[in-house]
C-alpha cells in the first residue's frame, strides 16, 4: 500500500477515534448498539479466528 494512503487511513481513523469519544455517553453507547447490529448482519467471524484485513 502507497505510504501516503496509509497516513491517510491512519488519520481518517484517529479521527473517527476523537469523534467518538467526544459524543456523550448515551450517543456513544448508540453507535456501540449501530456497530454490533452491522457485524451480526454481516456475519462475525469465529470466535478464535481473526478477520482478514482489507
Amino acid at each position: 500500500m502507497d505510504p501516503k494512503t496509509e497516513q491517510s487511513d491512519e488519520a481518517q481513523g484517529l479521527r473517527l477515534v476523537r469523534a467518538f469519544l467526544s459524543l456523550p455517553p448515551d450517543k456513544r453507547a448508540e453507535v456501540i448498539a449501530f456497530v454490533e447490529a452491522l457485524l451480526r448482519a454481516h456475519g462475525r467471524p469465529e470466535e478464535g479466528t481473526e478477520a482478514s484485513p482489507r
